[in-house]
């Protein structure tokens, strides 16, 4: 939870590096920035080894961006612009390449007849250069500054519960019940309601340990926590040899999520994908119409996944003002609009603000120097990519969900007594994890919102922007309909 601010010492006492980075103003310290590092890290490598997987299709041509390729520039990313977020935007803010736009681009944008990965990419680049143009003319900061402070409290409970469901689905804690004529409830408990197989033990043992650490208020609970369960998962592996739940073409519902503990080996990276993507081909195969909405989509997922997780984490870190605003976010939105940009150019696709940064934070984090030295472990796996296999899903899942609680607090911030807010707040929430999408309760909150105050006859109070983003975001919904009215 945020932490406590303590009185501060002399300025003369405190050091340039201190003073740069707000460590002690910010009642943090250098142990745990660097905890929080290694948190946040462990938290989100798992993206090293799943990004292959989403862009592992071939394009039209037959061509494949190939896995080793894609994990070397996924790390390669994810640490520069994590340390660029922690050196010039000062915030314990990680970044990689985002799931949500990646799942679209993968399944939605890629698909398209003639479509290159090249020409993919580049979509994403135009969807950055435009998200930079929108933060550079103060754009996305008015959007920020325009939303009613009970719609932030619940972005940050929504992403609490995002991130909690994301442990517990990672773990193999609750797992999605497989049903082609949708007659059952979609996700269920263990496998075949029933907890077995040894990493579900190792999930278990890790949230008691955490949770009776974090009870007890000890240094570096949730970074103990991640440790000790990974230690666990590798003692176990060695013993019973229980192998991922998919290794390619076996399904093992008793094995790891994805990866299975194993030590690490040196690997030359490969970059031969930096600076592959095609910036106008999508719109010499599909025209500027299909083209322009395509980036559209991409543009308003990348712009609102990061606004959301940027105001959640920073409450959470208690880094927000009085009136609710961060400090230096204009860095932050500019630094998260060149991921998109330099994602798209590396063919690792969009990097944004990562939830998991939450991990971080939990640890203590409050500075952008556990971002550096999260960065700084990126870039070492991709050297070391076998690395982030020293811990599986089911040692970090437990963090996630303690820091799920920690941001549900948040709930008691929310206006109940104003339905205008309060309805929209509820949406906001309960539509992040139900659709697995921060952007998707984003939108559903500000679309209900200014729906309910003109309902109300109270439509002056609302922001002037605050109506243009409901009527993006209600296209955004939309667009599958036009899509399809359209021949695309």
């Amino acid at each position: 939870m945020p932490s406590q601010q303590k009185t501060l010492p002399p300025k003369s006492e405190v050091s340039r590096l201190d003073r740069y980075f707000k460590v002690t103003e910010r009642g943090s310290t250098y142990s745990r920035e660097i905890r929080g590092g290694f948190a946040t890290f462990f938290a989100m490598s798992y993206i090293v080894v799943l990004n292959p997987l989403i862009l592992a299709g071939a394009d039209s041509n037959g061509d494949s961006l190939g896995s080793a390729r894609v994990a070397a520039v996924t790390a390669l990313v994810a640490g520069v612009m994590t340390i660029l977020m922690g050196a010039w935007a000062k915030h314990p803010f990680a970044m990689a390449a985002g799931l949500g736009v990646n799942a679209f681009i993968a399944v939605t944008v890629a698909t398209n007849p003639g479509l290159t990965w090249p020409d993919v990419m580049g979509l994403v680049v135009i969807s950055g250069l435009t998200m930079l143009v929108l933060v550079l003319t103060g754009f996305r900061t008015a959007v920020f500054n325009a939303v009613p402070q009970s719609l932030k409290s619940a972005i940050v409970v929504g992403i609490g519960m995002f991130i909690a469901l994301i442990g517990l689905v990672n773990s193999g804690f609750v797992r999605r019940i497989p049903d082609a004529a949708g007659t059952t409830v979609p996700v269920g408990l263990g496998y075949d309601g029933a907890l077995t197989g040894w990493p579900i033990l190792v999930f278990v043992i890790g949230l008691l340990l955490t949770v009776a650490l974090v009870v007890r208020k000890v240094r570096g609970a949730i970074l103990i926590g991640i440790v000790v369960s990974a230690v666990l998962a590798n003692i176990l592996e060695a013993v019973f040899k229980i192998g991922p739940s998919f290794d390619g073409t076996t399904a093992n519902p008793q094995g790891w999520s994805l990866v299975a503990p194993a030590l690490p080996e040196w690997a030359l990276p490969d970059l031969s994908l930096l600076g592959q993507a095609n910036l106008f081909g999508a719109f010499s195969t599909l025209g500027a119409t299909s083209a322009l909405l395509l980036a559209f989509v991409i543009l308003l997922s990348i712009f609102f996944d990061a606004m959301g997780t940027m105001v959640g984490l920073s409450n959470e870190a208690g880094t927000v003002d009085k009136d609710g605003n961060i400090p230096d976010v204009d860095k932050v939105l500019l630094v998260d609009a060149l991921g998109a940009v330099v994602g798209g150019g590396a063919s690792a696709s969009s990097n944004q603000i990562y939830v998991e940064s939450g991990a971080g934070i939990g640890e203590g984090a409050r500075t952008g120097l556990a971002s550096i030295v999260t960065g700084v472990l990126f870039i070492a796996a991709m050297f070391l990519t076998p690395l982030i296999h020293l811990v599986p899903f089911e040692a970090v899942a437990p963090a996630l969900v303690v820091v799920g609680f920690m941001m549900i607090s948040h709930v008691s911030k929310i206006e109940w007594d104003d339905l205008g807010v309060a309805i929209p707040a509820f949406l906001t929430f309960v539509l992040m994890p139900f659709t697995y999408s921060i952007a998707n309760g984003i939108g559903a909150g500000f679309v209900s919102f200014v729906f309910i105050r003109a309902i109300q006859g109270r439509a002056r109070e609302v922001h002037p922007l605050m109506w243009a983003v409901a009527a993006a975001f209600a296209l955004f919904f939309g667009i599958g309909v036009i899509e399809q009215a359209m021949g695309v």
